[in-house]
């Protein structure tokens, strides 16, 4: 277990080397960040430290919208030991818990269900499926950020079962649906039809002169 005032003395440094290691949620404004976030430094007082996302999540914080928490690299406090967990975890990301259950997954890592979940919590501080529903919402806020794919399509790609399960997720985590975060578009983020569209006009215009002269 990591001692309170070294996390805290590297999230007043933005220390990098804690970033995915760790996430710092503020009680007075009830959001998680990541400790690297540019914001204000509270109080040690009003900091609580977290093992991960999913943790902090299970403890009623949201998202710093600033920081990107779903942008941490993942790297937890024991990786490169091939423990359970770091097995479990990688196949929860490629979507073991999206397809299966508990029981399931447990079998597959050669352990007890009970086990398992108890190692999640030393190690995490979260259930397994609080860990897969988090990796998930992870995954649509990424793709909602960073593409222009209309949301049933996320929710598929990002391991819900449908769009409504995943509009309910983001109101419970977010207080607010999944659209309410995709970006307008800018001239450097339009759509790949829209590319297209275009391309097809151009060489409709280039064409027309040469017909003209055609005709004439």
């Amino acid at each position: 277990m990591l001692a309170f005032a070294a996390q805290y003395e590297a999230f007043c440094r933005r220390d990098a080397a804690w970033d995915g290691i760790v996430f710092v949620a503020v009680k007075t404004t009830g959001v998680y960040c990541r400790p690297v976030c540019p914001a204000r430094t509270p109080l040690a007082r009003n900091v609580a430290f977290y093992r991960s996302a999913a943790a902090a999540e299970h403890a009623g914080f949201r998202p710093c919208l600033r920081c990107r928490p779903e942008t941490a690299p993942f790297c937890p406090a024991w990786r490169g030991s091939r423990t359970t967990v770091d097995r479990a975890l990688a196949l929860i990301e490629n979507g073991a818990l999206d397809r299966e259950d508990v029981e399931a997954l447990a079998d597959r890592l050669g352990v007890g269900p009970r086990h398992l979940s108890r190692l999640f919590a030393a190690h995490l501080g979260a259930a397994p499926l609080q860990v897969a529903l988090s990796l998930r919402i992870q995954r649509a806020k990424r793709l909602i950020d960073g593409t222009d794919l209309p949301i049933p399509i996320i929710a598929e790609r990002a391991g819900f079962p449908s769009t409504r399960r995943m509009s309910a997720a983001f109101s419970r985590l977010y207080g607010r649906p999944p659209l309410a975060f995709r970006k307008k578009p800018t001239p450097s983020r339009r759509s790949q039809t829209e590319i297209i569209d275009d391309r097809q006009d151009l060489r409709h215009r280039q064409r027309r002169p040469a017909a003209a002269d055609e005709r004439a």
